[in-house]
């Protein structure tokens, strides 16, 4: 069924290169997933009153991103949720890469620590991926600069810190608005120089990137 659904994408020229074609057919989505509705192309509940988002929403961010998941590049997942998207990227730069999952809820991130190992436990051993639990809008600044960073939840503006964290050359993507409002999908890139420049792709509707209620320090695994 996983080819079914990564076909389709292709089908549908949502999906357009082999580099992220070949990520999305090996890290199965069911695994990230726990319904059976893993396959449709649609968010899915994982818990914390969060969801998974569609397929289509995560091939077109790995499209978007594909050209700075080149291998041995450093990439910062904002809201990694259930890690489905993290792994992908794990996968997309390489043994020499290294991509950072960060989320505020420490469920979230003990659950994709136990999702990833059901097939890709050499990707956390590795350390090629690890996950973090933080407030995603201050990014990860030990080991910034990256090369490219994924915001999986809308922010209400564009969080400053990711900016920062941005290495020249990089490029930023992030759903911008109000929760259950009209959202944009940003791309920001960051040229050799340091100068930015911004666009909207399109429109999305994800969940809000809150932080925790309660402050806590930032926790590696």
């Amino acid at each position: 069924r996983i080819i079914r659904l990564i076909d389709q994408l292709k089908g549908h020229r949502i999906i357009k290169s082999t580099t992220v074609y070949n990520a999305m057919l090996a890290v199965d989505r069911k695994e990230f997933c726990p319904n059976n509705d893993a396959y449709k192309d649609s968010p899915q509940p994982i818990g914390s009153n969060v969801t998974i988002s569609a397929p289509h929403m995560h091939a077109h961010a790995l499209e978007t991103l594909a050209s700075h998941l080149a291998p041995g590049n450093k990439v910062l997942d904002v809201g990694s949720g259930s890690g489905y998207l993290s792994a992908c990227m794990a996968i997309m730069v390489g043994e020499s890469g290294r991509v950072v999952g960060i989320d505020h809820i420490k469920t979230l991130v003990d659950t994709s620590l136990s999702n990833t190992k059901k097939s890709h436990g050499g990707l956390l051993t590795s350390e090629r991926l690890s996950y973090v639990v933080g407030d995603g809008r201050c990014g990860y600044a030990k080991d910034a600069p990256y090369d490219c960073i994924h915001v999986g939840a809308a922010a209400d503006t564009l969080p400053q810190p990711l900016v920062e964290q941005l290495a020249n050359g990089g490029r930023l993507v992030c759903p911008v608005g109000p929760s259950g409002g009209a959202q944009d999908f940003i791309q920001l890139d960051k040229d050799q120089e340091g100068q930015v420049s911004k666009k909207k792709t399109h429109g999305c509707g994800l969940c809000a990137l809150d932080r925790q209620k309660e402050t806590s320090p930032i926790l590696t695994f």
